[in-house]
């Protein structure tokens, strides 16, 4: 079964760290809506008839939609596609979108995962990160959602941000832990060139976190989730036991997905596309019939290497058997080759025939991961 990924553009202001595609004219939304629903029947083949087994709205800020958007996609979805299998369908939203009466509103709708970007429950980080709710909004939109039977809840944090603690991160762990959030995703802030964040530290007016305090964090962070009973499933991903990811696990373990929207992203196992990262663009292309796509069709080498970084990423890791079955003897043999000095450092381990991390390897996971790719 197959993924559905569908792009929303917009939000209310840009967050200082954001480098993802979005925009703030929501004169375009109307327009957008129908270019996405035509976007949804000219590429329904991609996945080559395979139901759909996830949904996914991501952004942007898709909590940016009201009733009648969510009403007329997914009237689109059920015509077009099989649903009959879909078990996971989440909607990205801001805190200060949830409102009682918006809550309410989604419950009309399949949704059945809510991911929320709280970043954090300090105030100070949500003003410096340019966020738009604070942290009573992020704490009564999970109550709001739980109350509403949304209980498959994940919320994004941050750390790493510039001056930040030991004690300020796991104050914003606890917290999270205390609420019983059965999904967290835990990303270190990057610097990202273009953003306000990047031209910030380029004027010298803020300082990246020093590499020692990083790592703080980070072991912080799969110390205190994994005592909680959380699984650290993916690098940045952690969850209680049955409420891994499911549309976000497709990305990881190889299954196909359609990306609808500016910049959204496909795979098909045959090919990668990826939609032009301008709305105007976006939607002229759709309504002329030419949507502004560029394609990347994958050679018996990329698909090893995406392999690699992907499954390495995970829990479930690489199997060696998959390896010398989809990609030969060659590639098993150069594999076991780049992962034997790992191994006897015990930043790899083998069990049977599968390749994963140790807890030490996830610290340098980018070069064990470029060391085993094929180049």
């Amino acid at each position: 079964m197959a993924g559905l990924y569908i792009h929303i553009p917009f939000c209310a202001k840009r967050c200082l760290y954001c480098d993802f595609f979005s925009n703030t004219e929501m004169k375009y939304k109307e327009p957008y809506v129908d270019a996405l629903i035509r976007e949804l029947e000219m590429r329904k083949d991609y996945i080559d008839g395979e139901p759909l087994e996830t949904i996914y709205f991501g952004g942007g800020t898709p909590s940016q939609l009201q009733s009648k958007d969510f009403e007329r996609i997914f009237n689109a979805i059920h015509r077009l596609f099989d649903v009959s299998h879909c078990s996971e369908i989440t909607l990205e939203a801001n805190p200060d979108d949830m409102t009682p009466e918006y809550v309410t509103s989604l419950c009309s709708f399949p949704f059945n995962r809510i991911s929320m970007g709280v970043q954090s429950f300090k105030e100070e980080d949500l003003r410096f990160l340019n966020r738009r709710h604070n942290r009573e909004q992020a704490l009564r939109a999970v109550e709001l959602c739980k109350e509403n039977g949304l209980s498959n809840i994940s919320i994004d944090l941050i750390y790493g941000l510039p001056g930040q603690t030991l004690e300020e991160w796991e104050s914003n762990l606890d917290r999270t832990i205390r609420l019983d959030i059965p999904h967290i995703s835990a990303y270190h802030l990057i610097y990202e060139e273009g953003t306000a964040l990047y031209k910030l530290k380029e004027a010298g007016k803020i300082s990246p976190v020093e590499e020692e305090v990083s790592v703080t964090l980070f072991t912080s962070l799969i110390d205190r989730l994994t005592a909680n009973g959380y699984l650290h499933y993916e690098i940045s991903n952690f969850a209680r036991p049955g409420m891994i990811s499911r549309h976000n696990s497709s990305y990881w373990t190889g299954k196909k997905y359609l990306g609808i929207g500016p910049s959204a992203h496909s795979y098909n196992g045959k090919s990668r596309q990826w939609n032009i990262s301008s709305l105007p663009a976006y939607i002229r292309g759709i309504e002329k019939g030419l949507p502004n796509i560029e394609v990347e069709e994958l050679d018996i080498n990329t698909r090893y290497n995406d392999l690699i970084i992907t499954g390495l990423r995970t829990m479930w890791g690489v199997s060696l058997t998959e390896i010398q079955r989809q990609y030969g003897n060659d590639k098993l043999i150069y594999c076991k080759k780049q992962a034997s000095p790992y191994l006897k450092q015990g930043l790899l381990v083998q069990k049977e025939d599968i390749l994963t991390l140790s807890r030490n390897g996830i610290f340098i996971s980018d070069s064990i991961m470029s060391d085993l790719l094929w180049v």
